[in-house]
């Protein structure tokens, strides 16, 4: 019995701990575009704004895990972007203030679905429009760099 319990706790250790180091996020995502660019301008980065409905679009979701959560895009935002998020979730509560900001962000820049991503240079420039793309964090990171580099 002593040996199912040992067995039994040390499962739930090793399954809690894998699943603790699969959810961790090592990105910083800002909600704010004004102090991302700041930032980006004083470090000579780019700023990738991440428009996305985290909680109901799929196409996001896909986005995130597919790419986001992955070593290769975590090392090149790591030294390259300031990264924002501007979320419209569904079922997750947000501050009036922040329903606000985000509505007249996508207003400014003419969102139209999600996810939608911007790239903005260190000046506030717009340097393009993309979203999701097949192919995987590798993949998309050259995307990226065709329009920073």
């Amino acid at each position: 019995m002593k040996k199912i319990l040992s067995l039994s706790a040390l499962f739930l250790i090793l399954f809690f701990t894998q699943s603790c180091s699969q959810s961790k996020d090592d990105l910083k995502w800002s909600e704010n575009l004004e102090q991302a660019i700041k930032t980006a301008k004083a470090e000579n980065k780019t700023v990738l704004v991440n428009f996305t409905g985290s909680d109901w679009c799929q196409w996001c979701k896909k986005l995130s895990a597919e790419v986001f959560t992955q070593k290769e895009f975590k090392e090149f935002a790591n030294k390259n972007l300031e990264l924002v998020k501007i979320d419209f979730p569904r079922s997750i509560q947000q501050a009036p203030e922040v329903i606000n900001y985000n509505k007249q962000l996508a207003e400014k820049y003419g969102i139209q679905g999600f996810p939608t991503i911007l790239l903005v240079d260190k000046n506030g420039n717009v340097l393009t429009y993309t979203g999701y793309r097949d192919g995987g964090a590798a993949s998309y990171v050259e995307h990226l760099k065709s329009f920073i580099m």
